[in-house]
């Protein structure tokens, strides 16, 4: 069967960015950047996403357009008759953990944009808005009403093909993402009281994390850097085996990295800014986005309006990662099961949307159901993907791409080469494969003693 590919080069940059932009960027990068003191840990950050997330994506990307496979069987086309192939059904479990919690979460962004746009906040002081919150969570119909909707939507949106389906919705759904974040950014950053805001977050301060710790600093921002791209799993070989081979793969991640970073970081030029000019805690952790904003949107001059487009973005964001995630099982699962495209998204779409009832009903009827080290559904399934599946996949995908024992340096090398732009320079090859590995590992143990701790 002829493999279907991507319209453009626009369409696969900006599905790629999709998949990588998501909640890591738009929540967890601004609390973390306030917890971890500001400019000091964004200029690491963006060391680290350098040194590490450009040169596991050009694998992952190289990987899947050598293979023109799903993940679970670009390793029996690269590597016939290896074992190798059995990371690829880890791959795809870790496609379906992640949505048993993502859905939820994108839901959340969803109910949050419905609300602020009815005027449920108005009026409101800083303990009504936290109740909401805890009312939402308290909710297990209305939190399965939501989650079912981004679930029924991108399936129905999976289901007419890649470039009709998902590189359409996902064109148009980005660009309105890109010009949302930039009014946001730029109504935040001409707010009375906003530049303390800005200098902050971008202005790095040594003295305020040598009071953090720096060893903090950097374990944090080598984690956001690490994790911000989803590597691991497979999420974006999927990707490089639907594009042609005009362009050098190496190019094409330094590119898609660049739009991630930069709906990071203007995703801290719209709270931050807002923050200090209402006097909110930047330090407030993952509550910033559900508990804090509102109350800084019911402070300004069309705060209703703002807050709507906020969570509008907010709410493209996680759903761009959904619909890329969703290609990818239903990309997996068809070659599976020889299924068509249609049928395998019905069946998939009822089966994560049953998969992901017990992350929300984790916050109300199970919420005594504490499935590993005492942390609940959403941070358990988190975990399982995050601490576990992300760096080791990240690690097997190295070593696969430097060893002989896998696909080798030179396939590697001539496939991420091939075409115009950036290319893997050969004295990479050392970084590449005994110092990257070793980072990646590093990063594991740290989240894993990290997780349990707590």
């Amino acid at each position: 069967m002829q493999r279907e590919h991507l319209g453009s080069r626009l369409g696969f940059l900006l599905l790629s960015a999709g998949c990588a932009i998501g909640i890591g960027n738009v929540w967890k990068f601004p609390w973390m950047t306030g917890q971890y003191g500001g400019g000091a840990f964004v200029l690491i950050y963006l060391l680290f996403l350098l040194a590490l997330g450009v040169p596991v994506l050009t694998m992952e990307f190289a990987m899947g357009r050598a293979a023109q496979k799903s993940p679970l069987k670009m390793y029996q086309e690269l590597k016939p008759g290896s074992k190798w192939g059995w990371h690829g059904y880890v791959c795809l479990l870790g496609n379906v953990v992640l949505m048993m919690f993502y859905t939820t979460v994108a839901g959340w962004m969803l109910q949050y944009f419905v609300d602020t746009a009815a005027g449920l906040f108005l009026g409101l002081d800083t303990a009504g808005i936290e109740a909401k919150f805890g009312e939402m969570l308290a909710s297990p119909g209305k939190m399965a009403l939501y989650m079912g909707v981004v679930v029924v939507i991108g399936f129905s949106v999976i289901s007419l093909g890649v470039q009709k389906g998902l590189e359409r919705v996902t064109k148009w759904m980005m660009m309105a993402l890109i010009v949302l974040i930039w009014v946001l950014a730029f109504h935040s950053m001409t707010l009375a009281g906003g530049s303390a805001g800005l200098r902050f977050y971008l202005i790095p301060d040594f003295r305020r994390m040598a009071e953090i710790g720096v060893g903090n600093v950097i374990v944090g921002a080598m984690n956001q850097a690490f994790f911000t791209l989803s590597l691991g799993i497979g999420a974006m070989a999927i990707f490089g085996s639907y594009i042609g081979k005009e362009h050098a793969l190496m190019g094409e991640a330094v590119r898609v990295s660049l739009l991630d970073t930069m709906v990071a970081l203007c995703s801290g030029l719209i709270i931050f800014p807002a923050c200090f000019a209402y006097g909110v805690d930047v330090n407030s952790g993952p509550a910033l986005i559900f508990m804090t904003l509102p109350n800084v949107f019911n402070h300004i001059a069309l705060g209703r309006f703002w807050g709507s487009l906020f969570f509008l973005f907010l709410t493209f964001a996680a759903f761009s990662t959904v619909l890329a995630v969703f290609e990818n099982i239903v990309c997996c699962v068809s070659e599976m099961t020889g299924w068509n495209r249609k049928k395998t998204c019905l069946v998939c779409c009822v089966g994560i949307f049953l998969l992901s009832l017990p992350c929300l009903l984790g916050y109300n009827l199970w919420q005594n159901v504490r499935p590993i080290a005492g942390h609940d559904i959403l941070d358990s399934e988190d975990f399982l993907v995050s601490n576990l599946m992300l760096p080791l996949g990240s690690l097997i995908f190295i070593l696969f791409c430097t060893t002989r024992y896998g696909w080798g340096w030179e396939k590697f090398m001539k496939e991420a080469n091939e075409g115009t732009g950036l290319k893997v320079a050969k004295w990479m090859r050392p970084y590449m494969t005994y110092v990257l590995p070793v980072i990646v590992f590093v990063i594991f143990v740290i989240g894993l003693v990290g997780f349990f701790k707590k």
